[in-house]
């Protein structure tokens, strides 16, 4: 089996992971935020965080121990938009709110007979390709060569002048500590082990494409979970398959998908829903649409960056998070009500 095999499989295994996980225990940031802002419960926003901690310290760990590099990260831009990024984070917040999660729950949703969700990754794709190879792709391109700015360096470590594994130590053990601290999340095993596999996930990604597809006359693209693109990638692939080769990304959501239905299979969790009316359905779509252009804006999801992009200790990651989080609350906080997932 060649290495580009080895990691498409590997993909697949991951996405397995993901998507189990996922359907058993409800992993999701926007239900998290608004479980949190709404009713002040953080069971599932601890749980996200001690995602957050355990990619980050997995995936500096791997750094420190010099198994690989993060060099090559998408995450470790040196001259990101000041505004694109943070904008385009605002954007897919907003419409993760619009559509009732992100790409990766709706992906497990859909697995579980949610038809809403199949709109929404429909609109997402389209949105994402759009945006970074179509009609809005001369746009994109031109406002961030107008707002680039250079960075004295790519990530946090550097910029404070400290060894990696510092920054990271303290940060990672913050947000353990945090979501530790909650007695409520600590008696709810569902919420504490699903945080822990997705965020061991990350590293896991960063090390199948950063060493087991390491090779110097065919190399694979340094990547772990994210899936704006790679959504996009795979309604492509379903189209285009006889003229593209399959990728980790491609795999990845493969999997997601197939690891979802086996546990609502299993788990007899398995009922179709539909939309509750057309305002219903015109709100997936725009969810879709903003998650898809404001994720590629942004160089990734509430997964991409805030589990991936976060494991680098990018600063576009800092600014791409805030806006996230800031498209979120102004969803939540608008008129429009989200319904049950």
């Amino acid at each position: 089996m060649s290495h580009t095999e080895l990691v498409v499989w590997s993909g697949l295994a991951i996405g397995l992971l993901f998507g189990a996980t996922g359907q058993a225990t409800g992993f999701c940031l926007t239900r998290g935020l608004v479980n949190a802002w709404r009713d002040a419960d953080t069971r599932k926003l601890r749980g996200f965080a001690l995602a957050m901690a355990v990619a980050l310290l997995g995936s500096q760990a791997l750094v420190a121990l010099g198994v690989l590099s993060l060099g090559d990260a998408l995450y470790l831009t040196p001259s990101p938009s000041w505004l694109a990024v943070p904008l385009g984070g605002v954007l897919f917040g907003y419409g993760m709110v619009l559509a009732n999660g992100c790409g990766a729950r709706s992906l497990v949703l859909l697995a579980g007979g949610n038809l809403r969700s199949f709109v929404v990754l429909v609109c997402l794709g389209l949105a994402a390709y759009m945006t970074l190879s179509g009609v809005l792709a001369p746009l994109r391109v031109w406002l961030e060569g107008i707002t680039t700015l250079p960075l004295p360096a790519r990530d946090l470590p550097r910029l404070l002048g400290l060894p990696a594994w510092l920054p990271a130590l303290v940060i990672g053990g913050a947000l353990a500590g945090w979501a530790l601290a909650g007695s409520a999340f600590r008696a709810s095993p569902r919420d504490w082990l699903g945080g822990s596999i997705i965020g061991a996930l990350v590293p896991a990604g960063w090390y199948v494409t950063g060493v087991v597809g390491f090779d110097d006359f065919e190399p694979v693209r340094l990547a772990t979970l994210t899936f704006i693109a790679p959504i996009g990638e795979t309604l492509q692939y379903l189209m285009l398959a006889t003229g593209t080769r399959l990728g980790f990304g491609v795999s990845v959501v493969a999997g997601v998908v197939a690891g979802a239905l086996i546990t609502a299979l299993a788990r007899r969790d398995l009922r179709l829903r539909g939309f509750d009316g057309p305002q219903h359905m015109l709100r997936s779509m725009a969810g879709g649409t903003l998650m898809g252009i404001g994720g590629v804006m942004a160089l990734g999801c509430s997964i991409g960056q805030g589990l991936s992009g976060f494991s680098t200790l990018s600063l576009a990651t800092f600014a791409a998070l805030a806006g996230i989080l800031a498209g979120a609350r102004l969803g939540i906080s608008s008129p429009l009500a989200l319904s049950k997932q």
